[in-house]
């Protein structure tokens, strides 16, 4: 049946109309999609070629110089040296066993530092370099050039590492550095992805981890061109990284050095303190070690041996361990008592050699006693009844008062580890950390620096030097900051009446210049040096009755580590104090026999600023002196040519 004229106009209507919703659908469409390719590739290009660039260019780490260390003088302490490696592509050496025993046959690498490479190539991806070896020679690193076309995939590079060239000198002071790992980065709450870099070193200990981001400086970066794999290809440009910051210290080397070898192997330590600046002159701990060992991953064998040490090498003596002062705590005793005006310098006290308390009996060193002391002759002789006398008047808080304001029981901020704070203890104290009130023995125990009194040398030698100047004098360590001098600390007033501090001044200057003073035999001859000083012995162990009863065995027959410490401190020149000393003798014995001459030795070469005359030691000293010179000379030799072979 054929449609009739009608019915073909309406179908063509209805198709037109179509045609024109989809068409128009269609150019929307179009428009939109115009709109948004140019939304894309006009207004968002850069973002897209930014995208781009970022899969074709990755930007990595350039490890900073780190900032050097010196002394007061300019001597260096720790610097960088160029550190020769070698390394390997796996891709690109193709059979790996058989390259590296052509290398092995070029240069000598140990059987494990070849193992550990071999496991850390297996765990990497194989177009990434693998240490090999470390700290090459120039001759090796020579040799692999040389054979590079039978080397595939194998390069020798050079890069930077920490170097001490005084060795031993300074170990305890600056410590020193060693690869990242995994427990540094756990301790640090948002680690510079600086410190990701494989082998990237970082300071362990000391001065080199106290001023870590310092010495670090910032790193630098460089732009290559990757592949899709990841291989670089090329380096587009880079941006070298800011060097860290150098630091001098306070410290003279020379006189560190003379410490040193003067301390030789005894387990001792000695510090020496500017009276007026609180500049921390020499810090030093004995015996020693060598950090440029643990800088280059020290053996087994020779950590175990500095570990197992009696002695204890590794331990920073000086401001880690604490010690009963002994005999030179008894200047603080003195000065709470003449505080608070319960004692004259005339007034005296019988000393018999021992004072009942409590019906306990507490002994004067010197069996027979000393007779009729006053302060000055009680210091002088070091008389301990007549400061058991004291503490009964005075009591333990005051004493306690007295030694926080002269730096005891608590840290001093300098940047070196484990800073200890000793004990100034008081009747809280007791009860808080023992469970036991306080009790008038303890008392009488602390006025002469023994139950549980302790000090480090540090706060010894701070004490020393604020009994000197009358100020509360604080330690400094850092001199200056990438040449910015930094500032002493505000001396805070001890406030106490100098006419007191002149007492305990006068009394420690009999104590080394008075024939009966405990320290006479270490004076000083040289009337413009002469020096103020106390001897103190600590004990390590209970004498009993019953030993007392059949004579007290000495020190020289007893194992080391029961024997007494020594200790000394001392101010000098006496009449305008410039510096201040302290020397420990761990298990040393008496004071006055082994830490006065080292203490007086230690003040006359700093006060000379280098080896005095022999005519400022006694005259029946100087031939000992002469040959402990030369043979100290000698041993610093050794020590020098010792850093030199080992560079």
């Amino acid at each position: 049946m054929r449609r009739g004229l009608r019915d073909g106009s309406t179908g063509a209507k209805i198709t037109s109309r179509r045609g024109l919703i989809l068409g128009g659908g269609q150019a929307i469409f179009i428009a939109i999609l115009g709109l948004r390719m140019r939304h894309l590739q006009v207004e968002q290009a850069d973002q897209f070629r930014l995208l781009a660039e970022e899969n074709r260019i990755n930007i990595r780490l350039l490890p900073p110089i780190r900032g050097q260390i010196f002394d007061r003088n300019g001597a260096i302490i720790a610097e960088n040296e160029p550190s020769y490696r070698i390394t390997m592509v796996r891709e690109d050496a193709g059979d790996i066993n058989r390259v590296l025993d052509k290398l092995t046959r070029l240069i000598k690498i140990d059987p494990d530092v070849l193992d550990r490479a071999l496991a850390e190539m297996k765990r990497s991806a194989p177009f990434l370099p693998v240490t090999i070896a470390d700290r090459v020679t120039w001759e090796d690193i020579t040799r692999v050039a040389v054979n590079a076309p039978v080397l595939p995939g194998v390069t020798p590079e050079v890069g930077q590492s920490r170097r001490y060239p005084m060795g031993r000198i300074f170990a305890h002071v600056v410590g020193y550095v060693g690869p990242v790992s995994s427990r540094d980065l756990e301790r640090i709450r948002d680690p510079d992805p600086i410190l990701r870099i494989p082998r990237f070193q970082i300071g362990k200990v000391g001065i080199e981890a106290e001023f870590e981001t310092a010495l670090r400086g910032r790193a630098g970066s460089k732009r290559v061109e990757v592949n899709s794999l990841g291989r670089m290809m090329r380096e587009l440009d880079r941006k070298e990284g800011e060097t860290g910051a150098n630091l001098q210290l306070t410290v003279n080397a020379q006189l560190q050095d003379y410490i040193q070898a003067r301390l030789g192997e005894q387990s001792a330590s000695a510090v020496v303190m500017n009276c007026q600046t609180g500049d921390l002159l020499a810090i030093a701990s004995s015996p020693s070690y060598d950090p440029n060992k643990f800088v280059r991953r020290i053996s087994t064998a020779d950590f175990s041996a500095l570990r197992d040490d009696v002695r204890r090498p590794l331990a920073s003596k000086t401001v880690q361990d604490a010690y009963p002062p002994g005999s030179v705590f008894k200047m603080l005793t003195a000065l709470a008592a003449l505080d608070e005006g319960l004692i004259s310098g005339e007034e005296t006290v019988r000393c018999s050699g021992h004072l009942e308390v409590s019906g306990r009996r507490f002994h004067c060193w010197k069996r027979a006693g000393h007779g009729t002391v006053n302060l000055e002759t009680a210091l002088r002789e070091s008389c301990d009844v007549y400061f058991y006398e004291l503490a009964l008047k005075v009591g333990i808080e005051k004493i306690t008062n007295i030694a926080r304001r002269f730096g005891l029981g608590s840290a001093h901020d300098i940047p070196m580890s484990g800073v200890a704070s000793g004990l100034a203890p008081d009747k809280n104290w007791k009860r808080l950390n023992r469970g036991r009130d306080w009790v008038v023995g303890d008392t009488v125990n602390a006025a002469i620096g023994q139950g549980y009194v302790l000090t480090s040398p540090l706060q010894l030698a701070v004490m020393a030097a604020r009994l000197a100047s009358g100020k509360a004098v604080v330690p400094r360590l850092i001199k200056k900051i990438d040449g910015i001098e930094q500032p002493n600390r505000q001396d805070a007033p001890l406030d106490l009446q100098q006419g007191h501090l002149q007492q305990i001044r006068k009394a420690m200057y009999e104590v080394s210049n008075n024939r009966r003073g405990t320290a006479y035999r270490s004076r000083i001859i040289d009337a413009k040096f002469r020096l103020a000083g106390k001897t103190g012995t600590s004990q390590v162990r209970n004498i009993t009755e019953a030993e007392r009863k059949r004579g007290v065995t000495k020190n020289r027959d007893l194992p080391w580590e029961r024997r007494d410490h020594a200790l000394f401190v001392n101010f000098a020149p006496f009449d305008a104090p410039e510096i201040a000393v302290a020397v420990v003798v761990e298990h040393g014995g008496g004071g006055s026999t082994t830490a006065a001459p080292i203490a007086r030795d230690i003040t006359l070469q700093a006060l000379y600023d280098g080896d005095p005359p022999l005519s400022a030691y006694p005259a029946k000293d100087r031939p000992k002196i002469k040959v402990q010179r030369q043979e100290l000379q000698q041993l610093r030799q050794q020590f020098q040519s010792t850093r030199k072979s080992k560079v």
